[in-house]
C-alpha cells in the first residue's frame, strides 16, 4: 500500500503544477490542490456518513461522506480511493464509479483553516464491514440515501461543507445507488 505524505498541487484547469508535504500544506492560505471524496454504499443501498474523528485539524467532530483523502504525486485516482478505503475505513470496495468530475470547492475551517481543492466525487460498494480506523473516524452510520439528502435539505450546517455542497448536486447518483431512483 502506498503511503505518500504529499499532495498534487493543481492549476485552476486541474493541470498537476508539483506537489507539497501534506502535513503543511493546509493553512490559511492553502494552494489548490487535488482531492477526492466518496459516498461508499451497502448491500441494502444505504450510504455510509461518518463523523470525523476528534483528533483531525480540520472540521473535527463533524459528519460527513463516506471518507476523503488526496492522491499521493503519481498515483492513480483509483487506487488512492481504494487506499483511503482501507487506510479509514477498514474495508475493500469496489464499483468505483465518479458521480461528479468536476466538484469544486473552497472552505474556511473555525480554526482559519482553509480547504482549496478541485475534489472529483465518487460513489462506491463496501465489500465487506466497515473496521474504522480511530484516528480518522469517531463514528458512522448507515442511512438510506433520502434520510441524507432530507438533513442536507433542511440543515446543511450539521455536515462538512463539502457533503453541503455534494449532496444537493448528486441526488439522483445516491438514490440511483440506494436502489431508489
Amino acid at each position: 500500500m502506498l503511503v505518500d505524505g504529499r499532495v498534487v498541487l493543481v492549476d485552476e484547469v486541474g493541470e498537476q503544477t508539483g506537489w507539497a508535504d501534506k502535513a503543511t500544506i493546509h493553512s490559511a492560505s492553502t494552494p489548490l490542490h487535488l482531492a477526492f471524496s466518496c459516498y461508499l454504499f451497502d448491500a441494502e443501498g444505504r450510504v455510509l456518513v461518518t463523523r470525523r474523528a476528534l483528533a483531525k485539524r480540520t472540521w473535527p467532530g463533524v459528519w460527513t461522506n463516506s471518507f476523503c483523502g488526496h492522491p499521493a504525486p503519481g498515483e492513480p485516482m483509483i487506487d488512492a480511493i481504494e487506499r483511503h478505503a482501507q487506510c479509514e475505513l477498514g474495508v475493500a470496495i469496489d464499483d468505483i464509479r465518479e458521480a461528479l468530475p468536476d466538484f469544486r470547492y473552497t472552505a474556511t475551517d473555525a480554526s482559519g483553516v482553509v480547504e482549496n481543492e478541485i475534489c472529483p466525487v465518487y460513489v462506491a460498494r463496501a465489500r465487506g464491514p466497515i473496521l474504522a480506523n480511530p484516528d480518522e473516524v469517531a463514528e458512522w452510520e448507515w442511512l438510506d440515501p433520502a434520510e441524507l439528502i432530507a438533513v442536507v435539505d433542511g440543515t446543511p450546517r450539521l455536515v462538512s461543507p463539502w457533503s453541503a455542497l455534494q449532496v444537493p448536486l448528486m441526488r439522483g447518483v445516491l438514490l440511483e445507488m440506494g436502489g431508489v431512483a
